[in-house]
Parts: structure tokens; sequence; C-alpha cells
């Protein structure tokens, strides 16, 4: 490649020639570059797509001339014959050029390629250029796609830094017009200057890629060791660079020992390439909290981006379909490195007085992959490790899956016997010096070095989803002998490891095989006083709470019940409580304080209890919430996953004077796509809410002092960045009243930038037999007898509270003369943004009381969407009411939508991930 760098324009001009040599036996009748810079060229590519999925708005409301793109001006053979070209249907971001014959095995083709290509800003996928000046490149020129079975591979650019090209040798001569300097894992020959810049020339050879990052002050440092020249400029301005070229040899050389000396000579980790896969946890605490020595926390972060660039620049495997090797090496030596040189350290590291009792604060360091993959495991969210990234939802690609891989090798490697996986490593690592590899090619290395059955972890582990759970059945004991029954609750067809302990020390271990069913052995005791299950956790287990068996005597209860102050990380050896102050508002009860006790750990439980006792500051009452939740997860249910049976209680004030006592056992029923990826999910819900209110000689009718309702609710969501779709259908049945309703939103986001908003809602009584609004449709305000809405002041009619605002039935922001329905509504909200995260917004509907004709209503104004559904402010502008900003009491009219649940709140943060 010759390439000429418009620094000012971010535009890279290139010349190249690519010599093909086709050493495959198969005849090829077309040929496919990855050209992944055009991935950025408009909001309807693979790239945008997955931006979209994963709620990120700035690339779609970016300006066009910083997004990027390549321009192509001429494709010829060696012969300056023009070739033909064209992008493959859904495949922007690769180039199909039109062969004139085909290329033949062990035939050399030539093509030459004029191209421009328009970096991106940064801001997307941190590859690009910067607001400071720098240019940070990779796989941005056109390269051949990888070849499987004869064929180019075709992905797109996905922001997964899994680009399938065909491992190459490179020359590339760069000339620049202004004086800047260049970091690069190539070999850099000679620099020649020019009258305004400078021509530099650099090499590389059987190399998938190349990454480059051009500078005009230059902040990388150069460490070399016998065996690789590394260049780095990974942050961290409290460690020495005497300390860090230390811990960089060490990192070094363990690689070395364990993978090999790295084949090219020269390796860049840039901060980049650490904050394109950080290690999560440690980057998201602020800096004036250091849990860790600030040596330690440098130094895994240089391992794991080492490690990264390392597995990436060497294995030649399919990246995509074959990314769980990556995953797995790389946080196998993660795990390998830390039980060498940091057998000491915790989870989180601080070891500061009181918190010495909290799990989170006792774990070993290593344990951290296992809890990350429980969390999604738990959440019936997990997915084999073994299918392609691009299927993996955030959450899953970025840490669990991951995590998973890794405690799974080094699972196979306990399981062998010390040395078979990691030997087995070595040898794959030299294999893909000289051919391309795939997974069956390392099972194949690690089957030739045992005598073991290893099927187990391909079909078990990597190719399904499969969860792990033993327990222990009944245990008959002696002096010398124990007869143990252990229970496989799962039939996964995996060994398990049984550990005698005796004071807390493993006087064995022994790995039990064929247990696919439950089954009883007969193992010698010496002298145990206790069993345990896969104890040093090397099995990615999903429950280890049932892996514990005491013998010295007969007991009810084998762990005992353990209160912790605010939440814990899960600790198998106890049934943990946990409690934590709770503050609730409402006008009635005021800022009431009280206690929360609940079992939730950071890991989901099949069994949840919640009690908040809460003192009502106002009243002088006790007040709160108590539930308990069972989760039944489906992990081969098809679109059906969960099943969530609940019963909910709680009390609140509705009046100065009177409470509530609301009871609701329910039943839900969660759906989703088996592509978890789609955002799609579906739920059905019958519960049965009765509700008991005292007397209030504020306001108050008879007739609806207490009543339960039958509630029957079906509801369907697909949610992205550029479009939500969601409709339901609500059923409610009564002594006095049966209900019948439904409701369609939709939100989409233009490529211009525009946002329409559309909510369509209609209900209907089919019968009824009160005289009261109590159960009548809401037009601008639900009245809410069942009690769902958080609202802050719900009796109020006039104040500041009685404008709090929930998009709830008739959805209307004006009050108007007419504001129930007690035979039927049909209604239609709108929204447009004008300007940022101001809109225009209308609605207008008909609603029909009994004896009264059907009426038209509408209204208009200007909404302030500061954060949707957690942050607005309406302003009504005209209406049925008339020209409203002509009231003299205009503020009252003024309505408002606050959240201040941090649960909810997290739900916006969070929702990326899953």
């Amino acid at each position: 490649m010759n390439v000429e760098l418009d620094y000012e324009n971010k535009v890279l001009k290139v010349n190249q020639e690519i010599t093909f040599y086709n050493e495959s036996q198969d005849t090829l009748r077309e040929f496919i570059l990855n050209d992944w810079n055009n991935a950025y060229s408009d909001k309807t590519t693979p790239l945008a797509k997955r931006f979209s999925d994963e709620f990120v708005r700035s690339f779609h409301r970016e300006k066009d001339e910083n997004r990027g793109k390549t321009t192509i001006y001429s494709i010829s053979n060696q012969y300056g014959v023009q070739l033909k070209r064209k992008r493959p249907e859904n495949h922007p971001d690769l180039i199909d050029i039109q062969l004139i014959k085909p290329i033949y095995p062990n035939e050399k083709f030539i093509v030459n390629i004029v191209y421009d290509v328009k970096l991106p800003n940064d801001k997307f996928t941190r590859y690009g250029y910067d607001n400071n000046g720098n240019l940070i490149l990779k796989d941005w020129y056109l390269t051949p796609a990888r070849i499987e079975k004869g064929k180019f591979v075709k992905y797109s650019n996905e922001n997964l830094d899994d680009i399938a090209n065909t491992f190459c040798d490179y020359q590339l001569t760069l000339t620049t017009h202004n004086k800047l300097t260049i970091s690069t894992d190539l070999y850099q020959g000679n620099v020649t200057p020019t009258d305004d810049g400078e021509k530099y020339f650099f090499i590389g050879e059987n190399r998938a890629g190349f990454s480059m990052i051009i500078q005009q002050q230059n902040d990388f440092n150069v460490f070399s060791s016998s065996s690789v020249i590394v260049e780095t400029n990974l942050t961290d301005s409290r460690v020495t660079d005497y300390q860090k070229a230390h811990l960089i040899d060490n990192i070094i050389k363990f690689t070395n020992e364990n993978l090999g000396s790295y084949p090219n000579g020269k390796i860049v980790v840039s901060q980049v390439d650490y904050e394109k896969n950080p290690v999560y946890g440690l980057n998201q605490l602020p800096a004036f909290i250091t849990p860790f020595p600030d040596s330690f926390i440098y130094e895994i972060k240089f391992l794991k981006t080492y490690l990264n660039n390392y597995l990436k620049n060497t294995l030649n495997i399919n990246p995509r379909e074959d990314n769980w090797i990556y995953d797995a090496m790389q946080t196998y030596l993660m795990y390998k490195y830390v039980e060498q040189y940091h057998p000491d350290k915790t989870m989180v590291g601080i070891k500061w007085g009181i918190l010495k009792g909290y799990n989170l604060f006792r774990v070993p360091y290593n344990d951290q992959y296992s809890y990350l993959y429980l969390l999604m495991a738990r959440k019936n969210l997990d997915q084999p490790i073994g299918d392609s990234k691009n299927t993996f939802i955030k959450f899953n690609e970025q840490l669990a899956g991951k995590y998973k891989a890794g405690i799974a090798l080094n699972y196979l490697e306990s399981y062998l016997g010390e040395g078979t996986v990691s030997n087995s490593i070595k040898e794959y690592f030299e294999l893909n010096k000289i051919q391309q590899t795939n997974r069956t090619n390392f099972r194949n290395i690690i089957d030739s070095k045992t005598d073991k059955e290893t099927g187990w972890f391909y079909s078990e582990l990597v190719d399904d989803r499969t969860i792990i759970d033993f327990k222990f059945g009944k245990v008959k004991r002696d002096k010398d002998s124990v007869e143990v029954t252990i229970k496989n609750k799962t039939h996964a067809d995996v060994p398990v490891s049984l550990y005698g302990l005796k004071n807390g020390q493993i006087v064995f271990k022994q790995w039990l095989e064929n247990i696919k069913t439950d089954s009883t052995f007969t193992i010698a005791r010496q002298d145990a006083d206790k069993l345990s299950i896969n104890y040093e956790n090397e099995i990615p287990e999903y429950n280890r709470r049932n892996n514990w068996k005491k013998l010295n005597k007969v007991v009810i209860n084998n762990k005992p019940v353990k209160f912790t102050f605010f939440q814990d990380l899960e600790n198998p050896g106890y049934n943990q409580i946990f409690y934590v102050p709770n503050f609730t508002f409402n006008l009635y009860d005021g800022v009431s304080v009280g206690l929360r006790f609940h079992n939730k750990s950071l890991l989901d439980k099949p069994i949840i209890f919640d009690v908040t006792p809460t003192y009502s500051s106002k009243t002088g009452t006790l007040i709160g919430s108590a539930s308990m939740l069972f989760n039944q997860y489906i992990r081969d249910g098809g679109s059906l996953y969960n099943i969530r049976y609940g019963i909910h209680g709680s009390t609140y004030h509705y009046e100065p004077d009177a409470a509530y006592v609301k009871f609701t056992p329910s039943v839900q029923f969660r759906f989703r796509d088996t592509d978890l990826r789609k955002n799609k999910k579906q739920f059905l819900l019958f519960r049965y809410v009765s509700v008991n209110r005292e007397q209030s000689a504020y306001n108050f009718d008879k007739q609806n002092e207490d009543y339960s309702v039958f509630n029957a609710r079906y509801t369907s969501a697909e949610s992205e960045i550029i479009r939500h779709i969601d409709y339901s259908t609500d059923l409610q049945i009564a002594n006095n009243f049966g209900k019948l309703a439904g409701e369609v939103q939709i939100r989409r986001l233009f490529y211009d930038n525009t946002q329409l908003n559309l909510r369509f809602y209609g209900g209907m009584f089919m019968y009824r037999d009160t005289s009261s609004d109590y159960y009548s449709f809401g037009l601008d305000r639900p009245t809410d007898y069942l009690f769902d809405y958080n609202f802050y002041g719900r009796s109020e009619t006039t104040g500041i509270y009685s404008q709090q605002f929930i998009m709830a039935e008739g959805g209307f922001k004006s009050k108007l003369d007419t504001r129930y329905a007690n035979q039927w509504m049909t209604t239609v909200n709108a929204s447009i943004n004008v300007w940022n995260w101001v809109e225009v917004y209308g609605d207008m509907g008909f609603l029909k009381n009994k004896y009264e004709n059907a009426e038209f209503v509408y209204d208009t104004g200007i909404r302030l969407n500061l954060l949707t559904d957690y942050f607005e402010l309406y302003f009504p502008v005209y209406s049925s009411n008339g020209f409203e900003l002509n009231d003299s009491n205009y503020s009252q009219n003024i309505r408002f939508v606050v959240t201040l649940s941090p649960g909810t709140l997290l739900k916006l943060f969070t929702r990326k991930w899953f």
C-alpha cells in the first residue's frame, strides 16, 4: 500500500496492490475484500443496527461527515483491465470483485485498487480520529477475507473486533504532510524526509492485520525483552517506569512459558485496546478509590490487553465462529497468572475492618469469573459460548461468555491433570504458525494427550448452555468409610469433584464420573469431618449452596442464618438475610424511614422474599410492603423462559387520615425471542387484586370501600434506539364492573433524527353497576384503584401533586371539563421533536358517558423530554378549554413526570447490556 495522509481532513488516499495466492484446493469464482471502514457510511449498516440494538444513540445522531466511509475510484487486474465490483446484499462493508476468470488452485491473482478512506470519529468504536488530534487506525484498509470450505467468509463489522482476514504479508509506504509520530506493530524501515512531512516504510509477515496510532505528541513508551518489543501508552501515572518495566517483563515471561514466544517480534498495547476490552470492576471505580495497589491495577490491565492482542494477532482461526477459543485462553491464562503471582488477592481487594465479614471482600480474586457467568445463568440469559460471537448480547460477549469459556478450560485442566491443557495450548499455537485452524484441531490435540473422555466439555459446555448442579443425597457414615449419594439435579453428563475436609483443610479429592443420574459411592473417610462438592470452585456450577454435608453429627440444617448489613455476594455456606435502611415518600405518609429485609444477593435465587416495615412520619403508624417471589426458569422451553409466581402485600395512606391494604397473588408467564439480540419479549399476567380501604373524612364513597379485581394482562414489546413498539391488552373483572382495554405505543427515530412518538388507547366497560367515577377511564389521570402507579399525592385534585403525570389510560395533559368516561374511551397521543429534547405534543380522542353523547376532545402543547419516562415537563398551549396560556393560573396546568425509584432508573442504564 502507498498511502498519503490528508491529516486535516482525516482522509487516507490509498494506492494498493494485492497479490493473492490460492493455496486451497478449491477454484475461487469470487474475490471478497473486507472494507470495514465503510460500515460507518450510513445508518442502515449492520454496525448501525448493532448500535441501535444496544441503545447507543450517538451514531444515529451524528452528522454524516463524522461517520466515515470508503470511496473506491478504480479496481483493475495485473493487466490493467478494469474489474467490476459490487457490495454483497446486507454487507455494505464488503466488496465483491467480479472476476474475469476463476482463480484456480495454486494460481496467483493480482489486483490494483485506488481508493480514499474517510476516517470516522472515534466516539463510536474508539477507532478513527479523536478530539486530541490522534488517529487510531485498525481494519481501515481493504484486505482479502478468510477462505473456508472453498468460499470467502462474509462478515460485517459489528464492533466486535473480529474481522476475518486472510493472513497476509504487508508492505506499507505512508506519506504525511505534518510532523507526526507513528506507533505500530509493523516493523519500521526507512524514514525519508519530504518538503512538509515524512515518508515511512513498514513491513510485516504472516499477519491477520495490524494496528497503527498516529499522533502529534507521542505518548508511547517502548519496553524491550529478549523475545518481543512492546510499545504501550497504557495509562497509570501512579506507577513508575521501573515498576512498569518489571511487571511487563513478568507478563512477557509468563506468556512465553504458556504460549511460546510472540512470533511477530513487536506488539502494541494501547490505551484504546484496553478501553475496548477493559477489566470490568476496575474501570468503573473513581480514581480516589484504590481497593488494589496501583501496581496491581496496572498489571492486570496490561495482562488482559497484552493477552488479547497476542491471541488475536497469532491465532489463525475464524474469529467469529470460534471466538470462544480466544476467550477461553485469555481468561484461563489470567486465572493462572493471578494464581501464580497473586494467590492471596480477593475479588475486591479491600480488607478494611468490618468489611472483612462480607463475602464480597473475602472470596478469591479468580472467583469473579464464575460469579459473573452465574449472573447471567441465574437470569436464564446465558448463551452457548460456542455460538457465533455476533449472536451474543453485550453482557455475554464482554463478560459472562468470556469468563465461562475460561473457567470451562480450567475445569477441563483440573479434570485431565496438570499440564494436559497447557501443553495442548502450546502445541496449538505452533500449528497456527503454519495453517488455518479451528476448534476441531484444538480438540484433537487435547485428545491426543489423554485417555480420559473429553466429549462432555464440548457437548455440555461449549456447544450447549447446559447448567451443572450437583447436591448430596443420603450419606451413611462410619469410622473408616462413607457411603454417599450424589444427586445430579440437571442431568449434565460431566465429571464432578468430591472433597473430604477436616478442620477446613482438604484431606482428599476424588473425581466422580458417569453420574448423569443419581449415583451412590463408597469412599474411604480418611478422618474427614465434612464432605463438599466442587469445594475449590473449578466447576462452573449453577448452585453451590447445596454442596455441603457434615459427617461428625446429625444436623437439620447444614447452613446457619447470617444477617448482613446491605447486600453481599452469595455465600454458599450460609442462609443470608440482608437488611438495609429504606426511605419512601408520599404526601400523606411524608418521608418514611424503615428497614428492608430481603435475600437478594448479587445473584438471582429461585425464591426471593422482601419485607419492608416502615414508619410513617406524618401519621405515626406502621406502613410498608412484603412480597414472596418464586422464579421457575425454563431452560429448554422455546420462547417461554420464565414463570414467576408471586404474593405481594402493601399498606400506605391514600388520604391524610386513611390507609389502604392491598394483597395480590399473581402468576406471570414470560416469553422471549430465541434470538436474544432482538430485545423482543412478551408477558402474560394473571393476578387477583384485593383492596381494603379505611374510611376518610376527606373523600370517601362507601361503595368503593373494599373490592377485589381479577386482572389478566398481555404485553408484547420490541425495543431498540430507532424503533420501539409495544402493545398490550387488559381485562378486569369485579363484582360491580368489567372492563376491557388495549394500548399500542410506537416510537420511531428517522434518519434525519426526527423522533415520532405515537400511542393509541381504547377501553370499554363490558358491564357496570356503580354510580361512582372511581372505576371510570381517566382522560388525563387514572384513578388508580389497583394502586399500581407511584403517585406522590394520589387523591389530590389541586396543587402541585395533582399535576403529576403518568402516561396511562387517556394520556391527556390538559385537565378538561369532562375528565372521566364510564362507557368507553379512545385516544391518540403523539409527539415529535423540534429541537433536541424539545417536542410538540398533541392528544385527541372520543369519550362516552352514560346518558350523554360521545364527546370529541383534544389538547396540544410543548414537551420537554429530558429523560423519557423519568423526567419530563408538559406545557399545555391549546385544548378543548381554549388557549391555555391566557389562564391566570397557568402554572397549575403544567404537568410533570419525575421518577425517584433507583431501581427503575438503573434499568435505563443497564438495558444495553441485557
